[in-house]
């Protein structure tokens, strides 16, 4: 390059720019050649499929001593089903909809490409043993009020982690606060960020029976050799509210109990303002969910063994004018599970599984089955559940990952017996369901069990210097149980329903070969 006919340098005056080095493979400024990492399937949740993998990305810049990495891909996934959610990559599994909803005779098809992800992660080691990061990862699974599926499909970012952390790798500490992954999901090893057991599926809900949650928190890890592990986590809370009257919403007053004359008043969440959604309803949070986990890394397996601690909180009000009273109710729930990561046949194939079982655990499942109900007071009454999953991940060549999962997700029935004599709460044996099998009824039907089957896989089509190319195909099916209740003629019945959903996915990975 010249400048008033003289030559100069590019970009420096140094002739023999030092190159900066990642993970031993050097790069400049000056556009010398990045080695681009591989991707790679191995592993039981892949990083590349489940998140972003960005940790074996390259620097692409420098601030200082500090290294600015980029991860993503750009997604584009063709959604079938048999039955009609009106929803998009992110099936709500337990709303395949009754015989008697026209939807549940017409099918969707729904192609989407807001399942693109981007990520950044911010580097530092303040001394030879300590890193500090900074990491954000988002997607366009938000929905603005211009959004629309006409002409322009104009969907939003939304944040799925952003988080600080920090690792003292001679301590064995490790710290994390932000918006992430939550530490009663499992982990493929370690309980180290961005090493979650996710399943390697496109749906965005995963899959029924996995116990997941991303929430804000603040993490403390200790490792014992990097062998043991024993984490704790504060994370944000909310709850879920299910109950056999479909019209009762916070506020309304309760049905009586047997020797009450009138039921009180109850208020369990209210419409979120300072910047939080105003068209969405937040429950009435005493304290913060509590996660206290142990872990070991073995030749054979990683495994884990959890406690899960929450609160739930009602208020009541009985009386009107100068005479009323509010009361505020609050109840215990929580919960104890586990996961596994196993490999078997020299990592050709991988066993994995994870349970939670307990009281008020239903938002830990991508079922979303109600946390609660009321009691005859109005307080709340955690139901107990039951969530599982268990599936094999297989790797017949290097560029080939299948998977098959069976999951499961079970709420126990609560309820009070009323003054009228019916019951009330969640699962009640006296609600009429007649009107789930008639075209336009009424179905005041509650999910009792979710039970899924999935099978699928992911094909490293095309790679080189320009990135990557993958395909991948998933197949999921629902049943989905209600709890018993009469028809018109006072006989038991039991409606149930079931849903089919199929992906055919591609994605372009511009910083992975």
């Amino acid at each position: 390059m010249r400048i008033d006919g003289q030559p100069v340098l590019p970009y420096s005056t140094d002739m023999d720019p030092a190159p900066v080095t990642f993970a031993g493979l050097p790069f400049t400024v000056a556009g010398e050649p990045v080695a681009v990492p591989d991707i790679n399937l191995s592993s039981s949740s892949p990083a590349f499929l489940t998140q972003t993998g960005v940790d074996t990305a390259p620097a692409v810049f420098r601030i200082g001593s500090v290294s600015v990495k980029l991860g993503g891909f750009i997604d584009m996934s063709n959604i079938f089903r048999d039955k009609n959610l009106t929803a998009g990559p992110a099936t709500p599994w337990g709303s395949f909809p009754y015989s008697g909803n026209p939807n549940a005779h017409v099918s969707e098809y729904r192609p989407s490409a807001q399942l693109s992800r981007f990520s950044m992660l911010i580097e530092g080691k303040p001394s030879h043993n300590v890193t500090v990061e900074a990491y954000v990862e988002g997607d366009f699974g938000g929905s603005g009020s211009n959004s629309n599926g006409v002409q322009t499909n104009s969907y939003v970012p939304r944040m799925r982690q952003a988080y600080i952390a920090a690792d003292d790798n001679n301590l064995g500490l490790h710290f994390l606060a932000g918006q992430a992954w939550s530490l009663a999901t499992g982990y493929s090893k370690t309980l180290l960020r961005r090493h979650e057991q996710l399943p390697p599926v496109v749906d965005s809900n995963l899959i029924p029976g996995v116990t997941f949650t991303r929430v804000p928190q603040v993490r403390f890890i200790k490792d014992f050799n990097r062998k043991w592990w024993l984490g704790l986590s504060v994370e944000a809370p909310q709850a879920t509210t299910g109950f056999d009257d479909t019209t009762f919403t916070s506020g309304s007053r309760l049905p009586a109990a047997a020797g009450q004359t009138v039921g009180p008043y109850v208020i369990y969440n209210s419409t979120g303002s300072g910047m939080l959604d105003p068209e969405a309803h937040y429950s009435l949070d005493v304290a913060p969910d509590i996660v206290l986990k142990g872990a070991v890394d073995t030749s054979v397996g990683h495994y884990e063994i959890f406690g899960l601690a929450r609160w739930f909180r009602t208020v009541t009000v009985t009386g009107s004018g100068y005479g009323g009273r509010a009361k505020s109710h609050v109840a215990f729930g929580g919960g104890v599970g586990g996961s596994m990561a196993v490999p078997l046949f020299s990592d050709k194939i991988q066993l994995v599984g994870d349970v939670l079982a307990g009281e008020g655990i239903g938002r830990y499942g991508p079922g979303q089955l109600p946390d609660m109900t009321f009691n005859s007071q109005g307080g709340p009454s955690p139901l107990k559940q039951i969530n599982g999953s268990l599936g094999l991940i297989g790797h017949p060549t290097g560029s080939i990952l299948l998977y098959t999962y069976g999951g499961i997700e079970s709420a126990g029935r609560s309820t009070y017996l009323g003054a009228d004599g019916n019951y009330y709460g969640y699962g009640s044996p006296t609600t009429n369901l007649s009107g789930c099998a008639i075209m336009l009824g009424t179905c005041n039907a509650e999910t009792q069990t979710l039970a899924s089957y999935t099978l699928g896989g992911w094909w490293h089509l095309l790679d080189g210097r320009y990135g990557s190319v993958m395909t991948g195909l998933q197949y999921t099916y629902v049943k989905k149980f209600a709890f018993k209740g009469i028809d018109d003629a006072g006989q038991t019945i039991r409606p149930m329903t079931s849903g089919n959903t199929v992906f055919v996915t591609f994605r372009y990975y511009p910083f992975q070969n």
